[in-house]
């Protein structure tokens, strides 16, 4: 885990692209990885949801979601941010994802579906009149990733247009927080460690294979163990972890390692020895090591 640094390192570059009916956009770039990413997507996922909207914006496509409460998760697993909601969620590739505990994402793909560029952006017309904000995201190979809308002043409570001279510039509080912080590194990030990577102990209770679902035991064993060493991980359930018919299946995002045919008493042994002393139990690591 790399150290965190509160302020951010400003890149101080510009770009701007023509709109095909005129004006531009304009785009204040900041940096991609995840010292940066991480604690600016947890903090609007988790204080400003209700805010801020989600989507992908094309020639001849938008696509754009709102939240109607707050996610339910916000998590990183395998490289890739998980939001979830009530009725949807998403994914954005923060981290290289190495295809689960086997790395059956090869190099290229890994380069290729990492967020490499990150921009605040505001969208003009033809007069040179600011009229969208967001944040866009690219990927490895240069194609655009999702947007992140950002309040527009223009736009009222009810989603209707507001007169051309009556904006509600309180909107832009964000757009310039988010600047201020993330882009100029004028103020410090509102997070002493990075959020995403807070380490996280995660049991699989997916019905697809017959042993994972003896979670439960193993569950209540790595709360009890993390519990009595108080120790700063949370201790989870969730779906599938890639390693179907070897459960009860643990996985430790300190270091992504996938544990099999866990018991409880394995599940105590994990947190004493593994997290809390840093040595792997090699004889429920998954894959094995070939060279212990």
């Amino acid at each position: 885990m790399s150290s965190f640094q509160q302020r951010v390192t400003p890149l101080n570059r510009r770009t701007s692209e023509p709109l095909a009916r005129g004006g531009q956009i304009e785009y204040e770039e900041f940096p991609a990885t995840i010292e940066v990413l991480g604690p600016l997507l947890y903090w609007l996922f988790h204080d400003h949801w209700s805010a801020i909207g989600l989507g992908h914006m094309v020639d001849g496509s938008v696509l754009e979601l709102e939240f109607t409460q707050a996610p339910k998760i916000i998590r990183l697993y395998d490289g890739y941010l998980t939001v979830v909601t009530e009725g949807w969620h998403m994914h954005l590739c923060l981290e290289e994802n190495q295809g689960g505990p086997l790395g059956n994402t090869p190099p290229d793909l890994r380069q290729k579906r990492l967020v490499h560029r990150a921009a605040l952006y505001r969208r003009l017309n033809a007069q040179g009149q600011a009229r969208s904000w967001g944040i866009q995201f690219w990927n490895g190979a240069g194609e655009r990733m999702m947007n992140l809308f950002l309040p527009n002043p223009f736009v009222g409570e009810e989603e209707d247009l507001l007169p051309e001279h009556r904006p509600n510039l309180e909107k832009l509080r964000l757009y310039d927080q988010v600047r201020q912080i993330f882009v100029l590194g004028e103020a410090d990030i509102p997070y002493e460690t990075n959020p995403l990577q807070r380490p996280y102990l995660s049991v699989c209770r997916s019905g697809r294979c017959y042993p994972s679902r003896q979670w439960q035991p193993v569950y209540e064993a790595l709360q009890g163990a993390v519990a009595e060493q108080g120790l700063d991980v949370e201790v989870i359930h969730s779906g599938c972890l890639e390693v179907c018919k070897l459960g009860p299946v643990v996985f430790y995002s300190g270091d992504r390692t996938w544990y099999t045919r866990v018991t409880p008493a394995v599940a105590e042994e994990i947190v004493q020895t593994h997290v809390v002393q840093g040595k792997k139990l090699q004889a429920h690591v998954y894959p094995k090591d070939p060279s212990v």
